[in-house]
């Protein structure tokens, strides 16, 4: 038999299956079902976002109404008829009296971190710039991972970290973006103290999606929802009384106000009544990263109903933000036990990202089988 040379068939062997394993692993690891729907679910709230904000930039712009204490009183008054209405129909543990008794200055202080952060990050454009709300908002995704690591007791590896900086990445590409383009119009009057709010607000943003996380894990979405609904409703309530009564009054009411009212109340309902949902299969960091493209949504839709120019920093941004919350999600982070707890205290596999962990088990169980 003729043997074979260096350079055939049998000399191209050990490169070809080292290749093929590099891709496999990648396509097994990046772009599993778990890892899209989870991208889904994340672009889906994003879009949430997106309605609140074309809607609130309509009545700004078209109709000079500025009520964003209004507009998030109302939402509030829909988790309010809806979930807690529910839990007051419900039975033992479950029952709103029941929670009440137990829990109520803590459903209050997380009600008052809620409205707040609504209303500081809203407040804040009137007194510094739009590259400064947009820089100084992700402020609070480290504030939240500070938050998870001790009191969710979430441990993470490099790669969540090396993906945060890639997010951040992006959207400081499209902050110069909007430079570019011409979007940075307002000078703000106060700029120190508009940053100031953005940083209370990204912070108290981040109290509030720590504890849905703890509280849709460990309790129940039903629960957060209802109990921000009822605390929401009144909070924002005397608070809307306080600081937008005067706005309220000027309202020249119609139709196409009211539908606007409409339209961001039912944006606003369905990212509060979603975002739970899919917290409770990732974590509160991987949402937060997820949305952060809402801003290239809203800006999308600018070009056809107020004229933005468009540059294609905005599609590498867009890219970027997706690249690291793609990493992000490929790995699940981990829980560990406090040392108060009857559990031992090991580090164990936690529930952020637990569809992504079961699948990641059975990826090695099949390994070991072949």
């Amino acid at each position: 038999m003729e043997a074979a040379s260096p350079a055939g068939p049998s000399g191209r062997q050990p490169h070809e299956p080292g290749s093929a394993s590099l891709l496999f692993w990648i396509k097994g690891k990046l772009f599993t079902w778990n890892i899209l729907k989870t991208i889904a679910l994340g672009q889906m709230l994003s879009l949430c976002i997106c309605g609140t904000a074309i809607t609130s930039q309509y009545l700004a712009e078209r109709y000079k109404v500025n009520t964003p204490m209004l507009q998030s009183f109302i939402n509030y008054c829909l988790l309010f008829l809806i979930y807690t209405v529910m839990l007051a129909f419900q039975s033992g543990s479950d029952n709103l009296l029941y929670i009440l008794k137990k829990k109520w200055w803590k459903y209050i202080l997380l009600g008052l971190a809620d409205v707040e952060a609504n209303y500081l990050i809203v407040r804040a454009y009137q007194y510094t710039t739009l590259t400064s709300v947009q820089l100084l908002d992700c402020f609070g995704i480290p504030v939240l991972m500070a938050l998870s690591w001790f009191i969710l007791y979430a441990r993470y590896r490099v790669i969540h970290f090396i993906a945060v900086a890639v997010c951040l990445l992006g959207v400081g590409t499209m902050v110069g973006a909007d430079i570019l383009a011409g979007r940075e119009e307002n000078t703000g009057n106060n700029v120190l103290i508009g940053d100031i709010l953005v940083l209370l607000g990204a912070s108290l943003y981040a109290v509030s999606n720590v504890c849905e996380e703890y509280i849709v894990k460990k309790l129940s979405r039903r629960e957060f929802l209802g109990m921000v609904g009822l605390f929401g409703t009144i909070i924002s309530g005397i608070q809307l009384l306080i600081v937008e009564y005067k706005d309220i009054a000027s309202i020249h009411w119609d139709w196409k106000i009211a539908l606007l009212f409409v339209a961001f109340a039912l944006c606003m309902f369905c990212l509060y009544s979603f975002m739970p949902l899919v917290m409770k299969v990732t974590s509160a960091t991987s949402v937060n990263l997820g949305i952060l493209t809402a801003d290239l949504y809203s800006l999308f839709f600018g070009l056809f109903l107020f004229g933005y120019k468009f540059s294609g920093l905005y599609i590498l941004s867009f890219t970027i933000i997706m690249i690291g919350f793609i990493l992000y999600c490929s790995t699940p982070t981990r829980t560990a036990e406090p040392a108060e707890s009857s559990v031992p205290p090991v580090t164990s596999i936690g529930v952020d990202n637990l569809g992504l962990k079961l699948e990641e088990n059975l990826q090695e169980t099949h390994s070991a089988v072949l």
